[in-house]
């Protein structure tokens, strides 16, 4: 079984930005389809590109709406199959770097040192320390062949 393609909609107009994401779905799709997967795989991403074929939206509304089930279906490939795209858990991880690991950083440094105007301390350090987390998940998951070969740059 073969995934459907997503139909370009004439109408749409020359927006660089939804053509952007446009290319980038259908190089997803194009590396989804060289990928050995399932039947019923298969069926919920046609079922989510029939719902994109047959959306009425246009302009920056249907570009929201690309990049939603863009990523409703990262999130089927990452749950059944363990299917990422190129860096995907850098992405994850530096932001998580900086909420989770660098604002505790930042606290406890301003605190210490009684000046709450060097909160901020943190969020570099922790944005370091998740980027090389999220870097070497991605080594590993190009080693075991679990890494998609697409870059997804807007995935919410």
């Amino acid at each position: 079984m073969k995934i459907k393609e997503l139909k370009h909609q004439e109408d749409l107009p020359n927006d660089s930005k939804l053509k952007e994401v446009l290319i980038q779905f259908e190089k997803f799709i194009e590396e989804l389809n060289n990928k050995n997967l399932p039947d019923k795989t298969i069926e919920i991403i046609n079922k989510h590109i029939e719902a994109l074929n047959s959306s009425l939206l246009l302009d920056n509304a249907f570009k929201k709406l690309l990049i939603k089930r863009q990523n409703q279906i990262v999130k089927l490939l990452e749950k059944k199959h363990k299917l990422f795209p190129k860096n995907y858990y850098r992405n994850l991880w530096m932001a998580l770097g900086m909420s989770a690991i660098g604002l505790p950083i930042g606290v406890a440094f301003s605190v210490s040192i009684g000046n709450m105007g060097l909160l901020a301390i943190g969020v570099p350090v922790g944005m370091v320390i998740g980027f090389t987390l999220g870097l070497n998940m991605d080594k590993k998951a190009l080693k075991e062949g679990r890494q998609l070969d697409v870059e997804l740059k807007n995935i919410i």
